[in-house]
């Protein structure tokens, strides 16, 4: 898998093997946090996972200012700029931080220089700028005048080749590293997809077939088993000559999945579906309920969960395999009524970790499925990345990490 060797022949500079004292860390973090009406952080997560970069670096003597991106703003968007929520940043990193209403020029370009070792400053949201997401040279430029060391420690955008997370690190021949949190990540899916103890499971859910054939591919030269579960089971149920009702399904993609279960085949990986489902004769909380086998539902039913055949089968399998990927609900998580499958899942998965197997769990969905229904504690991992924990699984080299080589 690309994926695979391009971390392989990567040296993961980390921080051990750099020295700041004295030094100024730029430090991209990730900082793209949920806001409510009132503008108050409503999830800390990734505040809380860049502390511990923070905390090494200011222990070593050095002090850091950092770099992130908040929203999709068109312009400044008073109501995305960081100066609202800096107290609660000081908050949960237990430090106090210092804000620039800018980040590149001469004003950003003084605070930084006027910080002692110990201190850090928050630069404004770095997307107020079109030139970050295009990814401009002479922005990059100035981004890099801020510190004299390069830390990447946002997993999440580590898909994206922006002024931030990539082109910035062509500034620094060898002050650049990984951060905490984004080597953590790299180790996890490494522990995966490269060093997992067989038998490997991957639970893939979703919407669509189309969106991750490429994943479902890649994962088919790494697994023993994968569980196919969410909307696309339906594509395999009409490709196998099935009834979906009003299910979710894509008939061009029909060829496509019959492909990939000979793919699995071939690669002798054990491919299992939902034999029963819970279907709604409407697609809300509130629909009636039936349950249907998964080849036979009837027009005007729309399956949106796993039946309890199904959650019994899959209990089986998630129990004795000792390398766990979960990437995307079983079910319409987010109506109560049709949860059932993916909090099985979830409980499954805690007690097979707790039975010493390994689980990581990565893509928005499943990592809100999991905070939803308070299992982030019983998993090994919870990948910060979204749309990177998905390119990674895809085999394709993240943009962010190879500009740290």
């Amino acid at each position: 898998m690309p994926l695979l060797y391009f971390w392989e022949n990567l040296k993961m500079r980390t921080l051990k093997d750099i020295n700041f004292k004295n030094q100024r860390a730029i430090i991209r973090v990730d900082f793209n946090v949920p806001l409510n009406e009132d503008l108050q952080v409503t999830d800390t997560t990734r505040i809380k996972a860049a502390k511990p970069t923070i905390d090494y670096i200011l222990s070593a003597g050095g002090s850091c200012v950092l770099l992130s991106h908040l929203g999709r703003p068109n312009g400044f968007e008073q109501n995305l700029s960081f100066q609202n929520i800096i107290d609660k940043i000081s908050e949960i990193l237990d430090h106090k931080v210092l804000f620039c209403k800018t980040c590149i020029g001469s004003e950003a370009e003084s605070k930084a220089s006027s910080l002692l070792p110990g201190e850090v400053l928050l630069m404004e949201n770095l997307r107020f700028s079109p030139e970050e997401t295009k990814g401009d040279l002479v922005f990059s430029e100035g981004l890099s005048k801020l510190g004299t060391i390069f830390v990447n420690d946002a997993f999440g955008t580590a898909h994206r080749a922006h002024a931030s997370t990539t082109i910035i690190a062509n500034f620094f021949q060898y002050n650049k590293c990984f951060g905490s949190l984004l080597e953590k990540e790299v180790l996890a899916i490494d522990k995966v997809l490269k060093d997992g103890i067989s038998p490997i499971l991957a639970i893939l859910g979703g919407a669509k077939v189309s969106t991750k054939i490429t994943i479902i591919e890649s994962l088919l030269e790494k697994v023993d088993h994968l569980i196919i579960g969410g909307g696309m089971v339906y594509t395999f149920t009409k490709a196998l000559g099935g009834k979906v009702g009003n299910s979710l399904c894509e008939p061009d993609y029909c060829n496509h999945a019959l492909e990939l279960i000979d793919k699995a085949k071939q690669k002798n990986v054990t491919l299992h579906f939902p034999v029963d489902v819970v279907a709604g004769n409407t697609f809300s909380n509130d629909a009636r309920q039936k349950i249907f086998d998964v080849m036979e539902i009837a027009d005007g039913w729309e399956a949106m969960d796993a039946g309890p055949k199904s959650i019994k089968k899959f209990h089986d399998i998630i129990i004795k395999c000792k390398t766990i990927l979960w990437n995307g609900p079983l079910g319409v998580f987010e109506f109560p009524n049709f949860s059932e499958g993916t909090i099985a899942a979830g409980k499954s998965i805690a007690e097979a970790t707790i039975n010493g197997s390994f689980s990581l769990v990565g893509g928005g969905d499943s990592v809100a499925a999991v905070k939803k229904f308070k299992m982030d504690q019983d998993m090994s991992y919870i990948s910060t990345g979204g749309g990177a924990m998905l390119e990674s699984l895809e085999g394709k080299t993240l943009p962010g990490i190879a500009s740290l080589n």
